[in-house]
């Protein structure tokens, strides 16, 4: 390791030793003078010791991520990793490789079977120090990349993705760099799109843009129930479509739906056609105005009932309350298993 390296190590096992549990220590010892390699030694009370090789890393991505935990393979030793700084995403990479995680914000997740221990901790969630201005999916133009991303035909390059998503080739490649390096998507040797890693790539949309930024919303109530709404609903002529766990349990239903969560033009012209009230309290349909006109465009019909595309069901679902991203779990892995029914 060069100068940097060690002084990010020393650091490291200090953030490590600031978070163990009363009479446990962890410090550095060279275990080879002749070159120097060093682990960290995690000792207990009880004076039973674990050694963990030592990697670390200026700066870390989930792509990175995965790329060192298929360069490390299995291993039956201990090993920590240290970094600056790392995202969720990274460090749950790294741990789901088996690899300890310390970063020099107190994100610190350690496991140990001999001597037992368990620490995990909570640092820093934004990267203090970012090298440039990080890519962002907020918006109505990145929002149509990755509902192009999602309908596409794959492997798709980046210029078809822009006249798929009416974005520049500029941004498009831009948000798949970005893309990439957070392990939502595989690109080929040309740099073409080649598969998604689905939760991701709808995990850091509803992160970067949740649904309360992308809509406006206001509660109602049918009195009739739920499905008395459904039913009207078939024989409504206004534009809509209907998200949320209503939309989700078409596909993947978890449990019964208790509120009914759909896109409209004008609520109060929706609300009218279709026997709605206004309400403050136990409301059981929400409507939502959204920013971006392509949930409408993109939506599907079942049984006279329009629902919005997949993609945007589960990122609404991931980014909403109670059993909202479970909800959204169970879908996209129905996504994951029926890939060709629903982008087909």
């Amino acid at each position: 390791m060069g100068p940097i390296e060690n002084i990010l190590l020393r650091r490291g096992v200090d953030v490590l030793q600031g978070r163990l549990p009363p009479g446990w220590s962890a410090r550095l010892e060279v275990t080879d003078p002749r070159t120097t390699e060093t682990v960290v030694r995690v000792a207990a009370p009880d004076g039973r010791v674990a050694e963990l090789e030592v990697w670390v890393k200026r700066r870390l991505d989930p792509r990175g991520a995965l790329e060192l935990a298929d360069q490390l393979g299995a291993t039956d030793r201990p090993t920590v990793v240290i970094s600056p700084w790392m995202s969720s995403a990274t460090r749950a990479r790294l741990a789901g490789a088996g690899l300890q995680v310390v970063d020099l914000t107190g994100n610190i997740r350690l496991v140990l079977s001999d001597p037992g221990l368990f620490v995990e901790a909570a640092g820093a969630e934004q990267d203090p120090s970012p090298e440039e201005r990080r890519a962002t999916l907020k918006g109505t133009k990145a929002g149509s990349v990755v509902r192009a991303l999602c309908r596409a035909e794959l492997p798709v390059g980046v210029r078809e993705l822009a006249a798929l998503s009416g974005a520049t080739p500029g941004y498009v490649s831009k948000l798949v760099t970005a893309l990439d390096r957070e392990a939502a998507l595989t690109r080929t040797g040309d740099g073409k799109v080649a598969a998604l890693q689905l939760a991701r790539l709808l995990e850091r949309w509803a992160q970067d843009a949740p649904l309360s930024a992308r809509a406006t919303g206001s509660s109602w109530i049918d009195p009739r129930g739920l499905d008395a709404f459904v039913k009207r609903l078939a024989g409504a002529e206004l534009r809509y479509a209907v998200t949320g766990s209503l939309a989700a349990a078409r596909r993947a239903p978890v449990a019964g739906t208790r509120l009914a969560t759909v896109y409209v033009e004008d609520p109060e012209r929706f609300g009218e056609a279709v026997g709605l009230r206004p309400t403050e309290s136990g409301a059981n349909v929400r409507l939502l105005v959204p920013e971006d006109e392509a949930v409408f465009d993109e939506a599907w019909d079942e049984g006279g009932v329009r629902y919005a595309a997949l993609p945007q069901v589960a990122a609404d679902l991931l980014s909403g309350p109670g059993r909202g991203p479970a909800e959204a779990e169970a879908l996209i892995a129905w996504m994951g298993a029926n890939e060709g029914v629903w982008r087909g």
